[in-house]
């Protein structure tokens, strides 16, 4: 029977070979299509087994040549996803497993490892928010995972309450389970509710009794409440039963370098490093241990590594994650970068409030960044709930004593150190009295701190600068050395030890410190600025020039270096050059800084520019009106511009505001004198002794003061009571001899120079003893004490000037000639020493007065003293129209001189100019000031009349 095939069937028949022939055509075309399917499944097959014995490197490697074969293979896309999430690659891990959610993947596959992916990345809020993430239909086992996930969200954001409930309803779906009380731990902590974390923790361990987290959950409540005993056993049976668990590893290196144990925190910082290469955490702590270890290197680079680990992760992905962001904040604070720190700090602050570490260090940045109002208002708060906090007390009275609120920052340590003496606290009272210009109780506050604990750098380095500021340099060396030999890697130190190295006059050991400093820092300026400093002062000035413009070359904004540069100058008898370099360091200073004004100040009174002087030292007072500094250099400059008046005004500002800063006070008091303000002088000197009661110089001024307001009686008892306390200075005795010439009382005076100079041998004593045997009509015991002096002493600059000085006053013009040429040699720029000379050769008629003159004015060009010789000079050598000029010159610069108007005078006398020569002669007589030539000035004058 032949059979018929209908359309129908046809049309079947094609629609089932169509597939079949296009198989077949593909097959043709593309016969690798097979093989590539298998090579991607091997690839997913050797990546899950990489992936189940923890080789997730190598799992995550596998996985990508599995998705280059095969982009919609879905096994693959869920177990990078989940890999990526093990190797901390959050975004990565989201995109594959959102991916896997699109392609079709059940969301109960994913839903744990997404969720871990978004509180990684930051997304809390999503977290909780996003419906894939509800718990409802998910198996119980899952819910309660994911309610322990989304209660570590709420806890994130501040939602205590929601994350406490998150966690009661994982204990509804599964009470026996740990997950559960495990997760409550850490929330507890959070809200400082140690008793109910305790018994969280405790619930854990009744259900697993080897769990390591909980074991770690139970140290770490015991850890934060200050059990540390305790904490540790409990850490040690985490790792016990897991010596993988990284939290627990890391929390008892912690314990360890806390409690100082440095060699079982490097065995436990060493394993957590093998065991996490990548862990920060790690890093940090071996920073701490480099840090205790004073490696400065070592901390420096293990910090480093910090900022390179957490540095990269987006702010986002770690804004709920505290413990990386305090680590990464201190981290850049360790490493001097300020401003990051801040970042992450006040991150920080904004997940977890005011309390904690964060405060204490961002007040402490907000300090050093000049807002210390900012760092006060973040303390105070902190200090509300931690009231004993050292740490965080120290910082607030820093904070205080930066806003000039010392007697504050006093208060506060005194308070604290009432309920725990600490050296710390005490370290902090020292030094907010040094800022009240307490020195003298600073000092014992600050030695007893350092005494007690050597650790307290600060108080050690405030002591150096106390030393070095009331002359104890060998104290000031000590310290410095103590210092360096704790910390031998602190360049600073170093660098201290060689100012008091410096201050002692030991230039070799000096220069081996700085050497030191700046070997141990290359970038430490001060320590490049001070070896410049040691080279103009053992004149090496070519050397400190080089110095100097290589730190200009780096920073021509260094106002240090400016400032060293115009010392340079004037050393090299440049004043033109010194006043440039101050004038531009005057220009770059900002805010508060003074310095170069004040210099400016001071060049200009010694070149003999009162009204320069004036005008710089206005507009420093504009600057800094309250500064006690600038207003003695203000009432300086009032005083060369004939200002008496004005200048004591100045004086009662500088005053009030100096407080109870003795040395300061007792600059105020002389310059009072210098006014003719001897009742602002003594409130001065009071003020002096209120704040330091035994402060010897300001005793010693008052006695002079007493004896000059004409009370010799209380001047001695002050001189007595000097003796009392200072028995071995010769002050005391001098103030005597002072009080007994008051009295006309010669021999008395004597007797009582002659003990001053046998108590304490010195210049100061040798000069006063030599000036009262000067006075007596046989001046040769004078000479012989001063020559035998200066036997012992042949350095002695002043010394050999008052022998030089007693030859001219005594009529040995050729000895003084001598005295003062061999002074010259020792003293080649001393433009007085010049100019006595030069009057001792006009003494002898040599005509070499003037070229010595001229030297003399060629260094001083605008001193009227010297210009009067100078002028005298001419006329002795009949030069009478340059004579004319230079004394005019000086008469309009010195009025108040005598000896200028009657050399004047003379001149003017001879040239014809009688009348003006009289008026000249007749203000020097009614001057009221003795001067060497009164007896020709007023035989002059008879012949003019």
């Amino acid at each position: 029977m032949n059979i018929r095939s209908s359309r129908s069937d046809q049309k079947i028949k094609l629609r089932f070979l169509l597939p079949l022939l296009l198989t077949t055509l593909l097959s043709a075309v593309c016969p690798t299509g097979s093989a590539a399917d298998n090579q991607a499944s091997r690839y997913y097959e050797d990546a899950l087994t990489r992936y189940e014995r923890g080789d997730i490197g190598g799992a995550i490697v596998q996985l990508k040549n599995a998705r280059q074969l095969d982009k919609n293979m879905l096994p693959v896309q869920v177990l990078l996803g989940k890999a990526l999430m093990a190797n901390g690659e959050a975004v990565a891990a989201d995109v594959a497993l959102t991916e896997a959610l699109r392609q079709g993947v059940n969301r109960a596959e994913v839903v744990i490892p997404l969720a871990q992916a978004y509180l990684a990345q930051g997304k809390q809020k999503q977290l909780l928010e996003q419906p894939h993430f509800s718990p409802a239909g998910l198996p119980q086992a899952l819910q309660l995972k994911l309610l322990v996930l989304r209660a570590s969200a709420a806890a994130d954001l501040g939602d205590m309450r929601g994350a406490l409930r998150a966690v009661e309803e994982a204990r509804t779906i599964d009470a026996k389970s740990i997950d559960g009380w495990l997760a409550e731990v850490p929330i507890r902590i959070r809200t400082r509710e140690f008793d109910q974390a305790t018994d969280a923790a405790e619930h854990a361990l009744l259900i697993d009794r080897n769990s390591a987290e909980a074991w770690y959950q139970k140290a770490s409540v015991m850890h934060v409440r200050g059990d540390l005993k305790n904490a540790l056993a409990a850490y040690e049976r985490a790792l016990h039963a897991d010596p993988r668990h990284l939290e627990a590893r890391v929390a008892r290196a912690g314990l360890y370098i806390d409690l100082r144990q440095p060699f079982e925190a490097s065995k436990d910082i060493a394993e957590l490093l093998r065991l996490a290469p990548q862990e920060p955490r790690g890093a940090y702590l071996k920073a701490l241990l480099a840090e205790r270890e004073n490696n400065t290197a070592a901390a420096h680079s293990a910090l480093q590594e910090v900022t390179k680990l957490i540095d990269p992760v987006p702010l986002d992905f770690i804004r709920y994650r505290p413990q990386l962001l305090m680590l990464n904040g201190l981290a850049h604070f360790g490493l001097h970068e300020n401003e990051k720190a801040k970042t992450y700090l006040e991150a920080f602050q904004k997940t977890q409030g005011v309390g904690g570490a964060a405060a204490k260090l961002l007040a402490q940045i907000y300090f050093t960044e000049g807002d210390a109002g900012h760092a006060i208002s973040i303390l105070e708060n902190y200090l509300k709930t931690q009231p004993t906090d050292a740490q965080a007390l120290t910082v607030l009275a820093s904070a205080h004593m930066a806003q000039g609120h010392h007697a504050k920052a006093t208060s506060l340590m005194q308070e604290a150190l009432r309920s725990q003496d600490t050296p710390a606290l005490r370290a902090m009272l020292g030094l907010s009295l040094l800022g009240s210009d307490q020195a003298g109780d600073a000092m014992s506050q600050l030695e007893a701190a350092y005494k007690k604990d050597p650790q307290q750098i600060q108080a050690g380095a405030a002591l150096v600068g106390l030393y070095l500021r009331t002359g104890q340099t060998a104290k000031a060396i000590s310290t410095a050395e103590s210092l360096t030999s704790r910390q031998a890697s602190n360049a600073g130190f170093f660098n201290l030890l060689g100012m008091a190295y410096a201050a002692a006059g030991n230039t070799t050991p000096a220069r081996a410190a700085f050497e030191r400093a700046a070997k141990l820092d290359v970038t430490l300026v001060p320590a490049k600025l001070n070896l410049a400093k040691l080279d103009i002062a053992t004149k090496s000035y070519d050397t400190a020039a080089q110095r100097l413009t290589a730190l200009l070359k780096t920073d021509e904004r260094n106002t240090d270096a400016l400032f060293e540069m115009a010392n340079l100058s004037l050393q090299r008898g440049q004043p033109e050059e010194a006043q440039r370099w101050l004038e531009k360091a005057d220009d770059f200073e900002g805010g508060q800084k003074l310095r170069a004004g004040l210099a400016l100040v001071d060049l200009h009174l010694r070149n003999r520019h009162p009204s320069q002087a004036l005008d710089v030292a206005k507009r420093l007072s504009a600057k800094a009106s309250d500064n006690p500094v600038v207003l003695m250099a203000y009432s300086k400059a009032q005083l060369a511009a004939g200002d008496a008046a004005a200048a004591r005004a100045t004086l009662n500002g500088a005053a009030r505001f100096a407080n109870f800063n003795a040395p300061a006070q007792l600059e105020i008091a002389t310059l009072q004198l210098a006014a003719n303000n001897p009742t602002g002088a003594e409130y001065s000197l009071e003020k002096a002794l209120s704040g330091e009661p035994d402060y010897l110089p300001a005793m010693a001024l008052m006695s002079e003061l007493e004896l000059r307001q004409g009370n010799p009686a209380k001047a001695e008892r002050r001189a007595r009571l000097i003796i009392e306390k200072h028995p071995k200075r010769a002050i005391g005795q001098s103030l005597l001899g002072d009080i007994a010439l008051a009295r006309n009382q010669g021999p008395v005076a004597l007797d009582a120079y002659r003990r001053a100079h046998q108590i304490e041998p010195s210049t100061d004593t040798l000069l006063r003893l030599a000036r009262t045997l000067l006075a007596q009509d046989n001046a040769k015991p004078a000479l012989q004490i001063i020559e035998q002096w200066i036997k012992l002493h042949p350095d002695d600059i002043l010394a050999r000037r008052a022998l030089a000085d007693a030859y001219a006053r005594t009529g040995n013009f050729p000895s003084a000639r001598a005295a003062y040429e061999t002074l010259l040699k020792a003293a080649p720029d001393d433009a007085d020493v010049m100019n006595n000379l030069a009057n001792v050769l006009l003494r002898l008629d040599d005509a070499g007065a003037v070229k010595m003159a001229e030297q003399a004015r060629a260094k001083e060009p605008n001193n009227p003293d010297i210009i009067d010789t100078l002028g005298w000079a001419h006329f002795k050598n009949g030069n009478t129209d340059r004579a004319l000029s230079l004394l005019r010159d000086a008469r309009l610069r010195n009025p108040g001189s005598p000896d200028i108007r009657y050399h004047l005078a003379a001149v003017l006398a001879k040239t014809g100019r009688k009348a003006e020569a009289r008026e000249e002669l007749e203000t020097a007589l009614k001057s009221g000031r003795d001067f060497e030539q009164a007896r020709e000035a007023d035989s002059l004058l008879r012949t003019l009349k």
